[in-house]
C-alpha cells in the first residue's frame, strides 16, 4: 500500500498522558514511541519532539474533551487530523497505549484516516455558548417541573388553571405563598392579564395544605431558577457578541420556515459558515447523522437506522422541522405528508430535517435567502408517477379507471 505521509505521528490521548509514536520511512528510517504529560510543559515538549523528527502530519483520537488542549498546542505547527475512534479501532486483543499510538501512526502514513470536522476557534467558542444555553434552559425546565411536584404535594392545582406556572401571575402567587400567604382569595387577586378572568377557578385551585416544608422547597427552586435566568441573560449577551462577525449569515437561515433566531444560531455554531469543509450537501447531511447508514450484506439492506452523530445539531433541526411542517402550502409540509403515508412520522420528520440542512448548506455557501419550491413541486417533478399513484388508489377503492391518451 502506498505511503502518503513518510514522516507522521499518531497520538493516543488520555487525561493525564499522551502516548506518541513517530513513524518515519524517509532516511533515516525509524519508529519511536514516547509518553508525555498533558500539562502545558509536557505538550510543549511533545511539540518540540515531533518537530525534531520533522513530522508533517499528526493524528489523534477524538477522546472526550482531552484532545482539545493537545490540538490547540500543536495547531499551526503540524497538519492535524482528528479521527473518529470508531473508524480506527484496533484488532481486538491488541489494546495497549503503545499499540494504539503505533496503529494510528500506521493508518495515517497510508492515508486511511478520515479527518473529523473541527471548526475554527471563533465557531468553537460560539458552539460552547449555544450548548451551555441549551443546558441552562433544560435546568430551568427541570426546576419548573419540581415546583409543579411540590404544588401537587400541597394540593395546589394552579397548574391546571394557568398555562404557565412561572408566568407573571404564577410567580406573584408563588412569591406570596413563600412569604406565608395562605388565603386563596388574596392569592387569586394577584392574577395579572387574562388570568384575572379566572379568579373563581384560581380561588379553588389555590385552596390546599401548604406546610413550612413546601414553602422552603418552593423558595429553593425559585431562587435557583432566578440564578439560572441571570446566567442565561449573560450567555445570550455573549452569544450576541460572538455572533457579530457572522450575523448576516445567521439571519439568512431565519428565512427558512421553522428556523428561529435561536435555531439559526445553533446551526451556525455547529457547522460554521464556511461550507468548503464539506464537499457536497450530502457530506454535511451524513456528518449530521440525518441519512440512513450503509449496512448491506449479500445484496440486502439490513438496517436503515441513522447514526448517532451531531446530537446538538440533530435535535435542533428536528424540533425546527416539526414547526416547518405546520406551514401550509409549503414544500416541507408536502414532503412530510408524502413520506409519512409510507414510512411513518418519525422517518418523515428526519427527511424534512435533512432537507432543511441541505437548504442551509446552499444558503450559507451562496449567501442567498430561502426560496420555497411550493407544495406542488413533487407533483410537477414527475406527473406520471403522481397519475399512476392516484389511479392505483382509485382502483383500490373499487373504481374502474381508464386514462385516455392525450391528443
Amino acid at each position: 500500500m502506498e505511503i502518503l505521509y513518510p514522516r507522521c505521528a499518531g497520538l493516543d490521548v488520555h487525561k493525564d498522558s499522551v502516548v506518541a509514536c513517530v513513524r518515519c520511512v524517509s532516511p533515516p528510517t525509524h519508529q519511536e514511541v514516547r509518553s508525555f504529560a498533558t500539562t502545558t510543559v509536557g505538550l510543549l515538549a511533545l511539540s518540540e519532539w515531533l518537530a525534531s523528527h520533522s513530522c508533517t502530519h499528526v493524528a489523534m483520537e477524538a477522546t472526550g474533551v482531552y484532545w482539545k488542549p493537545v490540538w490547540h498546542m500543536l495547531e499551526g505547527h503540524f497538519e492535524l487530523i482528528l479521527a473518529n475512534a470508531q473508524h480506527i479501532r484496533n484488532v481486538p486483543g491488541r489494546k495497549t497505549d503503545v499499540n494504539d499510538a503505533t496503529w494510528i501512526a500506521d493508518l495515517l502514513a497510508h492515508g486511511l484516516i478520515r479527518s473529523s470536522f473541527v471548526p475554527p476557534t471563533p465557531i468553537q467558542e460560539l458552539r460552547d455558548l449555544t450548548r451551555t444555553r441549551k443546558q441552562l434552559v433544560r435546568e430551568v425546565s427541570q426546576h419548573s417541573l419540581r415546583i409543579q411536584k411540590v404544588l401537587e404535594d400541597a394540593n395546589i392545582k394552579v397548574g391546571s388553571v394557568l398555562s404557565n406556572v412561572l408566568g407573571q401571575s404564577g410567580r406573584a402567587m408563588l412569591a406570596a405563598i413563600v412569604a406565608g400567604e395562605s388565603n386563596p382569595k388574596r392569592l387569586a387577586n394577584l392574577a395579572q392579564g387574562t388570568a384575572r378572568m379566572k379568579k373563581a377557578e384560581l380561588t379553588e385551585a389555590l385552596r390546599g395544605r401548604v406546610t413550612p416544608h413546601h414553602r422552603a422547597m418552593l423558595k429553593l427552586h425559585l431562587d435557583i431558577i432566578a440564578a439560572l435566568e441571570t446566567a442565561l441573560s449573560e450567555v445570550d449577551a455573549a452569544v450576541g457578541k460572538a455572533l457579530e462577525p457572522i450575523r448576516a449569515r445567521a439571519q439568512l437561515l431565519t428565512t427558512m420556515p421553522g428556523i428561529s433566531d435561536i435555531a439559526s444560531q445553533v446551526v451556525v455554531a455547529e457547522i460554521g459558515v464556511d461550507m468548503s469543509r464539506f464537499p457536497t450537501a450530502g457530506h454535511l447531511v451524513s456528518w449530521a447523522g440525518l441519512c440512513p447508514r450503509n449496512d448491506e450484506s449479500a445484496g440486502k439492506r439490513r438496517s436503515t437506522r441513522v447514526r448517532k452523530s451531531a446530537t446538538w445539531l440533530k435535535t435542533t433541526l428536528v424540533t425546527s422541522a416539526w414547526s416547518a411542517v405546520r406551514v401550509k402550502d409549503s414544500y416541507l409540509r408536502a414532503q412530510f405528508l408524502r413520506i409519512k403515508s409510507r414510512r411513518g412520522a418519525k422517518k418523515a420528520i428526519l427527511a424534512v430535517a435533512a432537507s432543511m440542512l441541505t437548504a442551509a448548506y446552499y444558503m450559507l455557501r451562496d449567501g442567498v435567502e430561502y426560496r420555497d419550491l411550493g407544495a406542488a413541486h413533487l407533483d410537477r417533478r414527475d406527473k406520471t408517477k403522481t397519475i399512476n399513484r392516484l389511479v392505483r388508489r382509485l382502483r383500490d377503492l373499487g373504481c374502474a379507471v381508464e386514462i385516455p391518451q392525450a391528443a
